[in-house]
């Protein structure tokens, strides 16, 4: 597994494919790139296992083979931009960066997510339609929630795990795309919305998570 320079080490991101041989690589490349071309020409609506297999000129048994289903080719459709995320939370420049204090860089990484959600917000939320509860056991996911818990845990917040889960589930792309374009919030409301919560989240500290439920063998 690959590291930063800081040391921590990099999670696998979303979309990432397993050691692959050369042709198989550039099978992969031709089907990705088929599938942007779709896109740029015609909306992410046009997207479809068979015009991708068709503008590859592959069977579309090897689209399907390759990526599962259309859930899957948006993951893979995403995973650079994943990389690139990741790479600025972990070791690029502060507040996403390290280097600024908890709050701030949880801040700025919520932040981010409302950007990000501007240029990549359709094929998240194509993602996350197909898959479903399956998203909470995705690489992107448990990537982004190992970092907000470790950015919790240095805030001192006493659940940091349920913290993690409560403050992305307001940047997930099918809501935010919904109060965009639906509710016609702006990013800046939006992102003062999510400030709002954080900074209840690390005044109030989650008091009654110090406690362990009654009943419970373990927290």
């Amino acid at each position: 597994m690959a590291t930063t320079a800081t040391g921590r080490e990099l999670l696998p991101v979303l979309g990432q494919p397993p050691p692959e041989r050369a042709d198989a690589a550039r099978n992969r490349r031709a089907l990705l790139a088929a599938a942007h071309a779709i896109m740029v020409e015609s909306g992410i609506d046009a997207l479809t296992m068979d015009r991708v297999a068709a503008a590859a000129g592959v069977g579309v048994g090897t689209v399907y083979r390759r990526f599962g289903d259309l859930g899957g080719l948006a993951l893979a459709l995403l995973d650079e931009q994943e990389r690139e995320f990741q790479r600025a939370h972990l070791s690029g420049p502060p507040p996403l960066g390290p280097g600024a204090p908890p709050g701030a860089r949880i801040r700025a990484y919520l932040h981010a997510m409302v950007d990000r959600m501007e240029t990549e917000g359709d094929l998240h939320a194509l993602a996350e339609s197909r898959a479903g509860a399956a998203r909470y056991d995705s690489a992107a996911y448990r990537t982004a929630r190992t970092h907000l818990v470790v950015l919790l845990r240095e805030a001192q917040q006493h659940d940091a795990a349920y913290c993690a889960d409560a403050l992305l589930a307001p940047v997930g792309a099918s809501l935010l795309l919904h109060q965009r374009r639906v509710l016609g919030f702006s990013r800046a409301r939006i992102k003062a919305g999510l400030d709002c919560l954080l900074d209840a989240l690390l005044a109030g500290g989650c008091p009654g998570a110090r406690r362990r439920p009654e009943g419970s063998g373990q927290w």
